[in-house]
């Protein structure tokens, strides 16, 4: 089963431009430690300090995976001191999601 980890950022909003570039950072980690990136997301109207990140993984043990990666990996380390350096995000809630067949990007329904 696909799992989802949907990240919410509570950022600083004069801070918008850190995190724009803590998520391209990502871009760049994500695959390379084995998660696939879905997307970062930055407030576009409305409320400008909610920013969303979402990583999919073919279970919930190759996410477990993905972070003894990500521990040892040089950039993200990097992206994670910079982020805490500059303190632009001031919350994070983490939560798992599985997909509802046939409700995304036109994917068909699974029998």
């Amino acid at each position: 089963m696909t799992v989802t980890c949907f990240i919410r950022y509570q950022i600083d909003p004069f801070q918008r431009d850190a995190f724009k570039t803590y998520a391209e950072n990502w871009g760049r980690i994500i695959p390379r430690c084995g998660g696939h990136l879905l997307g970062y997301f930055l407030p576009h109207e409305g409320t400008n300090d909610v920013a969303w990140g979402l990583i999919s993984f073919d279970s919930l043990a190759a996410y477990e995976a993905y972070r003894a990666r990500l521990k040892t990996d040089a950039q993200g380390r990097e992206n994670f001191l910079m982020a805490q350096r500059l303190r632009f995000i001031l919350r994070e809630e983490r939560t798992f999601c599985e997909l509802v067949n046939g409700t995304f990007n036109g994917l068909p329904t699974t029998p």
